[in-house]
């Protein structure tokens, strides 16, 4: 098992739960990514920071593409978000440029991001509700 390997493992195990607690509470910078494994069929929630935007949400691949949250979603092509206690359907994942992730998190997160030279964003485009 290599060291990023080990990392991510430590941060399912630990950090995850709590930050879980706090995606579903609603409060909290966290939100909820609920995908389909690719493989097993199971449903997984999996915390995360979003940015709100017009059509969706911004995330920053803090860990890269090859975490199992991302790469269950583009395999699906779908997900649901839990964003501030609300649920939303995604109905497409697509790249992001630096210029537009950072400023959908605006400042001062995006400097922060800017800092820790933080450059893969994804949209993920929020489906038209059956109201509209």
């Amino acid at each position: 098992m290599g060291i990023r390997t080990a990392f991510l493992t430590v941060l399912k195990y630990t950090l995850n739960p709590l930050t879980l607690r706090a995606a579903r509470s609603g409060r909290g910078p966290f939100s909820l990514v609920r995908h389909v494994g690719r493989k097993s069929g199971q449903t997984f929630e999996t915390p995360v920071i979003l940015a709100r935007r017009a059509d969706g949400f911004v995330a920053e691949l803090t860990y890269g593409t090859q975490v199992n949250w991302y790469r269950n979603i583009v395999a699906a092509g779908h997900c649901d978000v839990v964003y501030k206690g609300v649920e939303h359907h995604i109905d497409r994942i697509e790249p992001c440029s630096t210029e537009e992730g950072l400023k959908a998190f605006g400042n001062p997160r995006a400097i922060v991001l800017r800092i820790l030279r933080r450059h893969e964003f994804r949209c993920l485009h929020e489906a038209p509700s059956a109201d509209t």
